[in-house]
């Protein structure tokens, strides 16, 4: 039996005009508007008869010019590499030190491959992130170390042949006692707790950690100062997108940056035009229209509909297995409900938007992947001479045989960007 989603029957009207394509004068006056504000100059997206968007270059460019520098709509780091990469949660580069990166790779790599396996099947509900030390002049942290026995649920990597250090060398890594020779040659910035108290988002700056919570986190944020409706319930939401696919995560972060938008937009509105006729249907779903726009401007289609088809699943199951996936983001769409509903924006929680953002992601996402910078410190230790290289290996080469062959594991990141959607 097909389930029926009732948001889909009772907001029918408001999904309709939501999911209806942009005329192309709206997409074209939209990307002219994304590309001005970019101060990009010399460039124009253009539609290519039915083969989608095109970026046309309208002068000469020089060599290594900037041509663009655009921003993601969304992006999450990938669930399954956040035990390898400590990276901002916004803008994701690494942060902390070398030797936090290297200490905390090693530590969870030491809790064993079960906990490894365990992890990779999606066992793992809640991870906290509390150990992460930050001496940034900006905020100060204490809480090193304190909450570092949750990941006895989810190690990375493998622990290889198992080569032990020397006792309490991996906590001197991780809490700076410990510095690595010519370390200083790959500085990174501290790292800035999450201002809702979480202890999973951590940030290079507070301007990121700012423009997070403003933009996606205060919804997301599972800390004592999380605006979710039911942190309970959005636990529930993560683990379950940690267990099946976290395409969903990146999901919430669209559906959220919509609800913020939507307030920011409402306020505005109020303000102006006081609360004689604000709250009028016609005026809330204008509003959630103008907080839907940049994702109306993706082209899109309901996940369980153009999602590949397996190699291992026949194609008389194709029918079943597009009911099951169907099946399953209705599952984390009612987790996500009741994590974070507004009933000003009910229309977002209805089944056909959210297979449509799934959907959207499907079609148009990237894959981005940041260099590690733990691979070019010990890049620069190979490199060096004869002598500097035989003294800082008798530090190095022992960490570097711990560590293994994925020692280089480079922060990889699931993102839908702004333009060309």
């Amino acid at each position: 039996m097909e389930i029926v989603c009732p948001i889909d029957e009772k907001c029918a009207s408001e999904v309709s005009c939501l999911l209806r394509p942009p005329s192309p004068l709206q997409v074209q006056e939209y990307f002219d508007q994304l590309i001005s504000t970019r101060n990009c100059h010399g460039i124009k997206v253009k539609q290519i008869s039915e083969r989608g968007k095109g970026v046309y270059a309208g002068m000469d460019f020089q060599e290594e010019e900037l041509v663009l520098k655009d921003q993601m709509l969304a992006g999450i780091q990938h669930s399954s590499n956040k035990m390898d990469c400590l990276v901002c949660s916004f803008c994701f580069r690494f942060i902390g030190s070398i030797e936090l990166q290297i200490g905390r790779r090693l530590y969870l790599q030491s809790l064993g491959d079960s906990a490894n396996d365990k992890c990779h099947m999606g066992s793992s509900s809640h991870t906290s992130e509390d150990c992460y030390n930050t001496d940034s002049s900006d905020m100060e942290d204490d809480s090193y170390m304190k909450n570092h026995e949750d990941y006895g649920n989810c190690a990375p990597g493998s622990s290889k042949d198992n080569i032990s250090l020397p006792k309490g060398f991996i906590e001197s890594l991780m809490n700076g006692e410990l510095e690595l020779p010519f370390s200083d040659k790959f500085p990174l910035p501290s790292t800035i707790p999450c201002p809702g108290g979480c202890g999973e988002a951590y940030y290079c700056s507070k301007s990121c950690a700012e423009a997070d919570w403003e933009l996606f986190h205060s919804l997301l944020c599972t800390g004592e100062r999380s605006k979710a409706l039911s942190r309970a319930a959005l636990l529930k939401f993560i683990e379950h997108a940690n267990g099946t696919n976290d395409i969903f995560l990146l999901a919430a972060k669209v559906i959220c940056s919509i609800i913020l938008r939507y307030r920011k937009l409402k306020a505005a509105h109020l303000e102006e035009q006081g609360k004689t006729n604000a709250n009028s249907k016609s005026s809330n779903l204008s509003l959630l229209l103008e907080a839907w726009k940049p994702i109306s401007i993706g082209y899109k289609r309901r996940w369980w509909d153009c999602i590949a088809l397996p190699d291992d699943v026949d194609s008389s199951d194709e029918a079943s297995f597009r009911m099951k996936i169907r099946e399953l983001a209705f599952t984390s769409l009612q987790l996500l409900k009741a994590a974070i509903f507004d009933s000003k924006c009910e229309p977002l929680f209805s089944l056909e938007i959210y297979g449509h953002i799934i959907g959207m992601f499907e079609l148009n996402n990237l894959d981005l992947v940041v260099a590690s910078p733990v691979e070019d410190y010990f890049l620069y230790i190979d490199d060096l001479l004869h002598g500097e290289q035989k003294e800082a290996e008798k530090i190095t080469r022992p960490i570097l045989d711990a560590l293994g062959d994925d020692y280089s594991i480079c922060c990889q990141e699931l993102y839908e960007p702004f333009l060309l959607s």
